[in-house]
């Protein structure tokens, strides 16, 4: 059975759970810029590249990867959100991202098999493709509105060869996630569907949107309903959103999202909105009460969390949800769907 098969099959049971933060969880070990870099021989500072630790202290992501599976984890992702060379270059180690890639996915896979094989219970790994410090649909440059820092082919490429590195390093799916640019996110999708051609396999995509305010649009301008418009067309075994905001500012966007999307829908939300020193506040109970609702209300398959939350969050979110039924699929009508900023549905 495929890993899609698998997931599906699975949420078709029960509501799963995904993971929580890497980022803060790794500034709980205060490491300095010489744990960062190890034994790495790079010339700028690597203090902050969360990824290059995949290679320089592999047992600290293997260490958070372990607490969200006891936590209750069904997936996990790999430590890879800026794995990619734009992201790269900023530290000067481009020529590592094949390398981190692998040794990320490796790390998530060992752990997740040896969960897998104490209790029989597939656990997932999601090969996590963050969108990048550039956006395709806007100009970075204010007199300048047709101006681009990169090309789409470019960036595709970028996404193929992180891309390849995670599925040659044994994940499930690829997460394509923080999407705050809709065209950023086609790019990734076209990397994914031109590397699942070339191997001649499905690549099963997790598709997660970002909201940059509370009116639910992602940066390009999208509302969550046209974003859904736009790859719906990729098959995407998850969509969803994560980031930006905690659970009860997301809750009509979620509830919209769940009503038109026929695929699974998979919410990782902040631990609630950061204080003035821009840390997370909200505990662990509170976080699982708050996504319970969704839970209650029938309109999600897979919960985690995002920015802030910790194992602990996790574990309140698996207690939380035990035995609760998933989201059932909507069977939407047949008609012609677009995507402007707006969606756009043409009636038969």
């Amino acid at each position: 059975m495929t890993a899609r098969a698998q997931l599906m099959a699975a949420a078709a049971k029960r509501i799963l759970i995904t993971d929580g933060a890497f980022g803060t969880e790794i500034q709980n070990y205060r490491l300095d810029e010489a744990a960062y870099r190890g034994t790495l021989e790079l010339t700028r500072d690597q203090k902050g590249n969360n990824d290059i630790l995949a290679l320089s202290r592999p047992q600290v992501i293997d260490a958070i990867t372990r607490d969200y599976l006891e936590a209750g984890s069904d997936i996990v992702s790999t430590n890879t959100f800026s794995a990619n060379l734009i992201s790269q270059a900023d530290y000067g180690a481009e020529h590592l991202v094949r390398d981190i890639n692998l040794a990320s996915a490796g790390i998530a896979r060992k752990a997740a098999d040896e969960f897998e094989g104490r209790d029989g219970r597939k656990r997932f790994v999601a090969g996590a493709i963050g969108p990048t410090n550039k956006t395709l649909s806007l100009s970075p440059d204010v007199n300048d509105p047709g101006f681009r820092e990169i090309t789409f082919d470019y960036l595709k490429d970028v996404y193929r060869e992180q891309t390849d590195a995670l599925l040659d390093g044994g994940v499930d799916f690829i997460l394509i996630e923080t999407i705050f640019d809709t065209l950023n996110a086609k790019a990734g999708i076209m990397a994914a569907i031109e590397a699942g051609i070339a191997r001649g396999i499905d690549v099963p995509l997790m598709i997660s949107m970002t909201l940059t305010d509370l009116s639910g649009r992602n940066l390009s301008g999208h509302t969550v309903e046209a974003f859904w418009h736009a790859v719906r067309h990729a098959k995407p075994v998850t969509i969803g959103l994560n980031c930006s905001f905690g659970a009860q500012q997301l809750r009509p966007h979620v509830k919209s999202l769940s009503a038109i999307a026929d695929t699974l829908i998979m919410v990782y939300p902040n631990a609630g909105l950061p204080n003035d020193l821009g840390q997370y506040d909200e505990l662990p109970e509170e976080t699982a009460a708050l996504v319970r609702e969704w839970a209650d209300a029938g309109q999600v398959n897979i919960l985690g969390g995002c920015c802030g939350s910790t194992p602990a969050h996790i574990a309140a979110m698996t207690r939380t949800v035990r035995g609760l039924p998933g989201r059932a699929l909507p069977v939407p009508p047949v008609v012609t769907r677009l995507a402007g900023l707006e969606p756009m549905i043409l009636a038969a």
